[in-house]
């Protein structure tokens, strides 16, 4: 597996931590606090945001 493989795959797995992350917060928000509300928010900020730079740095690095 080459560095620019195992950096997609870490991103990927990056992306979908921060979506079951976003799942529990909003599940703990429903029986709890508000400040799971915003954690829920924060993590699906972070998971766009990394889906976006896996896209630019997979076509940044398509010839490699």
């Amino acid at each position: 597996m080459s560095i620019r493989q195992f950096h997609l795959l870490f991103i990927a797995v990056s992306v979908i931590l921060t979506a079951f992350f976003a799942a529990w917060s909003a599940g703990q928000y429903r029986a709890q606090d508000a400040n799971y509300a915003l954690a829920a928010a924060a993590s699906l900020a972070a998971g766009a945001a990394l889906a976006v730079y896996g896209a630019a740095f997979q076509r940044k690095t398509r010839r490699m």
